[in-house]
């Protein structure tokens, strides 16, 4: 049983680095949005320029960033939480709730969202979807394919979550809390 209790774990630790690995990557896309959209205001207002591929540019960042970034704020706690079982409560019970929070609704919404976005995805790729505009961004397409990395990123957080609660339940592990590590608090 210890082998596969050690694979899990070392599991975890793969999906934990790679949603740390893509966050730390996508932190730097509201630095780029940042700077392209005061280059749209600047452009704009005061030498009466303006470029569509450039307004939209921002919106590709800032979904970009919301939907990659997803899997990296379950990791460090950084979610919206109503804590009334959860502050208060000991490592074993917030594994509790960890666990069942994975399994009844995360994982679930997971799936939804993922059958149901996967229609509107196939249908982009297959003309290439692009922008309404001219002079736009002609890849919505792959702007639409965020929905898809949203949902394997949180899914798979959601799993080391999951997994994590379990282990610490079991005994095996002990409890890690985001938010203390992070300096976050929950709501």
């Amino acid at each position: 049983m210890q082998p596969y209790l050690s694979a899990l774990a070392a599991f975890t630790r793969v999906i934990d680095a790679v949603n740390e690995h893509v966050g730390r990557v996508a932190s730097w896309l509201a630095l780029l949005m940042v700077l392209l959209q005061f280059i749209v205001v600047v452009l704009r207002y005061i030498f009466g320029v303006g470029f569509i591929a450039m307004q939209e540019g921002v919106i590709y960042l800032h979904a970009t960033l919301f939907m990659v970034g997803a899997g990296y704020t379950l990791l460090h706690g950084g979610h919206v939480r109503v804590d009334i079982f959860y502050r208060d409560a000991r490592p074993r019970r917030r594994a509790l709730v960890d666990l069942l929070g994975v399994i009844l609704f995360l994982l679930p919404v997971c799936v939804v969202i993922g059958w149901a976005s996967w229609p509107y995805l196939e249908q982009s790729w297959s003309v290439f979807e692009g922008s309404k505009e001219t002079s736009g961004i002609h890849a919505v397409y792959a702007l639409k394919s965020m929905i898809m990395a949203f949902v394997v990123l949180i899914a798979l957080q959601g799993l080391s979550l999951g997994l994590h609660a379990a282990l610490t339940l079991a005994g095996l592990e002990e409890r890690h809390d985001a938010t203390a590590e992070t300096g976050g608090e929950a709501v």
